[in-house]
């Protein structure tokens, strides 16, 4: 079955920002925080190329807290951080990778690869959309 992607059909991309978020941290808040201030960094270099960008903690975060996650990396977090992040690129476009070690965002490039999905290692790969938007 062929299914007309959405580059074809020439619309923004849904695009997972993916990289290290607890990777590198030792469960320090101020790395933590620096890691995903890295991930965001990117959301407006996507953006501004015509798409919209997620980063799985913003979807995976609030679930989290309302299942009563405590601290980063706690039995809640590993509970719900990759099933979350899974769901989540059912629904996205394209991942872009961002560089430095991370299970999870390997794990989320290898199943965005499964589903046949675009993987980017640049913003500057993505499909410049910014003239349509």
């Amino acid at each position: 079955m062929i299914m007309s992607t959405p580059e074809a059909a020439d619309r923004p991309l849904l695009v997972l920002i993916a990289g290290p978020y607890m990777s590198g941290t030792n469960g320090e808040p101020e790395r933590i925080a620096a890691n995903r201030a890295r991930l965001e960094s990117r959301a407006l270099p996507v953006y501004q190329r015509g798409h919209l960008p997620l980063v799985g903690e913003w979807m995976a975060l609030p679930i989290i807290h309302a299942a009563g996650g405590k601290v980063h990396g706690d039995q809640v977090f590993q509970q719900y951080q990759y099933p979350v992040a899974h769901r989540l690129i059912e629904r996205c476009d394209a991942v872009l990778r961002i560089s430095g070690e991370s299970k999870g965002a390997d794990m989320d490039v290898a199943r965005a690869r499964e589903l046949g999905l675009r993987v980017y290692f640049d913003v500057s790969e993505l499909p410049d959309r910014s003239a349509a938007a």
